[in-house]
């Protein structure tokens, strides 16, 4: 892959990653219940938000393994045993999002709360089968790493 096709990606990561934590810090000040709560009632006194952002951890350290990866790309060692290391980590991370939005889901179910519920699972869906994606493509890449004659380490 050329250099400045790799450089673009990282850029597009590195930005992706900002304004994925500036949703995460701007959007609980939008929902009708917290309107009009204190920073404090709304970042410690939720205990949903507590599990998305603890969730969202994954997602971090997949982009920044994924901006690894690209940086792995660029020096052509996209089959090396590093980059093997980092799809594995990828695929976790995507699974363990999979897993997370899975349990969300069910929070939601269960919170027996009739408006909530339609919007919770699409927006469940909407981080799903992005990080299902990413968890086939990841595996895929980490077996052909193991093609190319990498070992495990």
């Amino acid at each position: 892959m050329r250099r400045i096709t790799t450089t673009l990606l990282q850029s597009l990561i590195a930005l992706l990653g900002i304004a994925a934590l500036a949703f995460l810090l701007w959007e609980p000040h939008l929902e009708g219940r917290n309107a009009q709560a204190s920073w404090t009632e709304i970042y410690f006194g939720d205990s949903f938000l507590a599990f998305i952002y603890a969730d969202s951890t994954a997602f971090f350290v997949g982009l920044h393994r994924t901006f690894r990866v690209l940086g792995l790309v660029r020096r052509e060692r996209t089959f090396s045993v590093e980059a093997a290391k980092d799809y594995r980590t990828i695929r976790n991370c995507a699974l363990l999002l999979v897993a997370s939005v899975a349990i969300g889901g069910i929070l939601i179910l269960e919170s027996g709360d009739p408006e909530d519920t339609p919007a919770g699972l699409f927006l469940s869906l909407i981080v799903a089968l992005p990080s299902i994606v990413v968890a086939v493509t990841a595996g895929t890449l980490d077996h052909q790493c193991h093609g190319h004659g990498s070992s495990e380490a």
